[in-house]
């Protein structure tokens, strides 16, 4: 039901309830135990952590303790988790960090990379600080590890690739690739903003000084071998804000990019209390979540079924990506809706109480279709009309079946508007 605010315009209807939220990948609703533990920090925990008296020092406390928190999500030790604005900054305070303790100026990345990553590199190469150096992707969506061997020499400072592709749920061979840039003494930047949280992780310094010396394929897929690890807190439940970035101890240098003493001197400014409790209780519930193996093979299974009753609604929808085990994560699919718009059928939808995304991150009114499934080499008229859908771990089978049912009803009355047009 439409509102009129103070300035006469109408409002844009705000639905509270029945609303079935596949849009997970933007970002995720904070828990219930989110929520308290941050409110805890606004209404009593609101001293700043760096004063030395009493009420000080419990802010203090209460901050490392989240860092405890979060360090064990990634399998880490607290004292390299070092926290930033959010996963945006933390990928900055990665790649600029690498950058300004070498003299090397080639940085090797994929042609799938979010923007936070992409448009960086992009910047640094147009004002001529580096070099940029483009992976390609298969069909699958997977970075070619045979693209990134050949791209590595003496000339490279830094290769960043993410864990899982944010717009198909590709997942990268980032064990592959992690332990070919060890073995030529590059760092590994991952960005591992739509993995951490949702998939385990270990990379291997919590209980090992310096990290494991020759881990196993699975291990290495685990992120033993990565050196800089980045994440934010609201791709799982956490508050929006927040996020971190992990450097392997003893290993590669990171300048700071803000001065100060906080942090350790790696980071700068006074610390955001409410966000980094956040982050640590989500941490804590993601930990948790996570020690159950069952959890993920459940939500897989939705996924799938999530597919194949769209599949069965629209017969020309078609999966973008692999449907092989394993070649995505869980919580994300891409579909294609040949010849129809993809920003038409987000309206549609979101009409219905229906929330999705377009496949493309493009600007405001563009309608190219998506860099990455350009680079996949999907069909111009299939990703025109293609979209992203992303669950959570709180996503139900009703839920699934309500918009499977939704998404059919939809996209018929878009052909069938679209047939009368032509």
């Amino acid at each position: 039901m439409s509102s009129w605010n103070r300035r006469g315009y109408a409002a844009i209807p705000i639905y509270t309830r029945g609303v079935i939220h596949l849009d997970h990948n933007a970002t995720t609703q904070p828990s219930p135990g989110v929520v308290e533990a941050m409110t805890d920090a606004l209404t009593r925990l609101w001293a700043n952590p760096s004063s030395i008296h009493r009420a000080g020092q419990e802010v203090k406390n209460a901050l490392e303790l989240a860092r405890k928190d979060v360090a064990a999500l990634v399998g880490a030790r607290p004292k390299e988790i070092v926290f930033a604005s959010g996963g945006t900054e933390s990928i900055c305070l990665a790649v600029r960090g690498v950058l300004a303790n070498t003299d090397r100026r080639v940085v090797v990345t994929s042609q799938v990379e979010h923007a936070a990553v992409k448009r960086l590199i992009q910047d640094l190469e147009n004002r001529g600080c580096i070099e940029a150096r483009w992976a390609p992707v298969d069909r699958r969506g997977a970075v070619k590890t045979e693209a990134i061997d050949e791209m590595i020499d003496n000339d490279v400072a830094l290769v960043s690739v993410m864990w899982s592709n944010s717009e198909t749920g590709a997942v990268q061979p980032v064990g592959a690739i992690s332990r070919l840039c060890r073995d030529r003494g590059v760092p590994f930047h991952c960005d591992g903003t739509p993995w951490v949280g949702k998939m385990p992780v270990d990379v291997g310094t919590a209980h090992r000084e310096g990290g494991i010396e020759d881990p196993t394929d699975e291990q290495a897929n685990l992120g033993a071998c990565i050196d800089l690890l980045t994440f934010s807190a609201h791709k799982f439940h956490g508050p929006k804000g927040i996020g971190a970035l992990w450097v392997r101890p003893k290993s590669w240098k990171v300048h700071p990019q803000q001065l100060g003493s906080q942090e350790l001197g790696r980071r700068g400014g006074t610390e955001n209390v409410p966000g980094i409790i956040g982050i640590g209780a989500a941490a804590r519930e993601a930990t948790k979540w996570l020690a159950d193996p069952a959890q993920i093979a459940e939500r897989t299974a939705l996924r799938d079924r999530f597919e194949s009753r769209i599949l069965q609604a629209c017969r020309e929808a078609v999966i973008n990506g692999s449907t092989e085990p394993g070649a995505r994560i869980w919580n994300t699919s891409n579909i294609g809706f040949p010849r129809l718009e993809n920003e038409a059928i987000v309206m549609m939808l979101s009409e219905r109480g229906l929330c999705a995304s377009a496949g493309s991150a493009c600007s405001s009114g563009s309608l190219e279709p998506s860099p990455v499934l350009a680079a996949m080499g999907v069909p111009e008229p299939i990703a025109k009309g293609s979209l992203r859908f992303s669950l959570s771990k709180h996503t139900t089978t009703d839920e699934i079946d309500r918009a499977a049912a939704v998404i059919g009803e939809c996209v018929a009355a878009l052909r069938a508007s679209t047939s009368v047009s032509a």
